[in-house]
């Protein structure tokens, strides 16, 4: 069993800041990409940004600049920091990791959600 479980959601201004957290526990032999990804009512999951375990990094154009992707390899956890936060960075925010368990095939697994609202 694979679980990972994403914190530090909540509400925050405009230009404020809030940091995600994703870790990942159970069964695994090892963790390759990871990323996050969003959510907002009404459209589709889109890609934040991701980062290779030798920490090379991608960003949506929307949060270049305004948002940092990192991971502690040996914690298993993805941090995604952001800064200069909008009203259109509202979403439900994803943790995404391809992780190889102890048995069976390597996959896909996503954390259950955190809600980051931003008001204007």
């Amino acid at each position: 069993q694979v679980q990972l479980v994403e914190s530090g959601g909540g509400l925050v201004q405009t230009g404020g800041s809030l940091r995600l957290s994703c870790a990942a526990s159970g069964s695994i032999f090892g963790v390759a990409d990871m990323g996050w990804y969003r959510q907002a009512p009404g459209k589709q999951r889109e890609l934040v940004a991701t980062i290779t375990t030798g920490f090379s990094t991608n960003y949506a154009d929307s949060v270049k600049s305004r948002f940092t992707i990192s991971r502690d390899n040996a914690k298993n956890t993805v941090y995604l920091q952001m800064n200069s936060l909008e009203p259109e960075d509202t979403a439900v925010y994803y943790c995404n990791a391809y992780i190889a368990r102890l048995f069976g095939r390597p996959q896909d697994y996503w954390g259950q959600g955190t809600q980051v609202t931003v008001s204007s």
